[in-house]
């Protein structure tokens, strides 16, 4: 077997966010401000920096993680000019939207999970992401079949960084060049490829057909078996 381990991204290629739960913060938010609420990336990051308070890291635990969002949504709540009561309503949004039911599976992903389990392969995952990474996969039944959780904001470093990829292969005690790596963004992909994985860009539109291209995590296996 040329290859000893398999690590996937989380969002966008093993797990999607739910459309009920921002459909349901929007129709929220448009409720308490009175009208139309949208977020779009800028506005996010906007956020992301005053919920932070100048701290970097900008949380270690899951208890940092939960106030950094509180902070997050009452900022947000702010922005909206929403006055009234604006603590309780960000501890509502928390409540809700904090790793309560905000992620699913894709159809494929137990069945290809399952397959790399079986055939002996070390499996990890890779994500810009905070330390609720590992509790975001037990949540959904599949933390179980990886043995490291690479979080951005633990490791320090996020994707194409050498640092996260390196220490993803520490946890497992592998190489670049004995590791297959799956993600949906294409230059993290093809950070990953550059440190001497075998790396695929999961474009699940079907729209991209180059080198090293998969449009499902089946095709993982496909390869694997060729």
């Amino acid at each position: 077997m040329k290859h000893k381990a398999i690590f996937f991204d989380r969002d966008g290629t093993l797990t999607y966010f739910t459309a009920e739960k921002e459909a349901w913060r929007n129709e929220q938010i448009s409720s308490w401000s009175g009208k139309p609420f949208e977020l779009d990336y800028n506005k996010m990051m906007v956020l992301f920096h005053l919920a932070s308070e100048g701290r970097k890291p900008w949380y270690q635990t899951l208890n940092d993680e939960r106030e950094f969002f509180r902070r997050y949504y009452y900022h947000l709540l702010v922005g909206e000019g929403i006055t009234e009561n604006v603590e309780e309503k960000a501890d509502c949004l928390l409540n809700e939207l904090w790793c309560n039911g905000d992620r699913a599976l894709f159809s494929e992903t137990v069945e290809v999970l399952e397959y790399f389990k079986n055939r002996g392969y070390k499996m990890g995952v890779i994500s810009d992401t905070s330390p609720s990474l590992e509790f975001t996969l037990q949540q959904l039944g599949i933390a179980k079949y990886f043995t490291s959780f690479c979080a951005s904001s633990l490791v320090g470093a996020g994707k194409p960084s050498p640092i996260i990829f390196n220490a993803a292969l520490e946890a497992q005690g592998v190489t670049a060049s004995e590791s297959i790596f799956v993600d949906d963004c294409k230059e993290e992909a093809e950070g990953a490829r550059k440190q001497g994985f075998t790396a695929f860009y999961l474009d699940r539109s079907g729209e991209n057909n180059e080198e090293w291209t998969i449009h499902n995590l089946k095709q993982l296996i496909d390869f694997v078996e060729e």
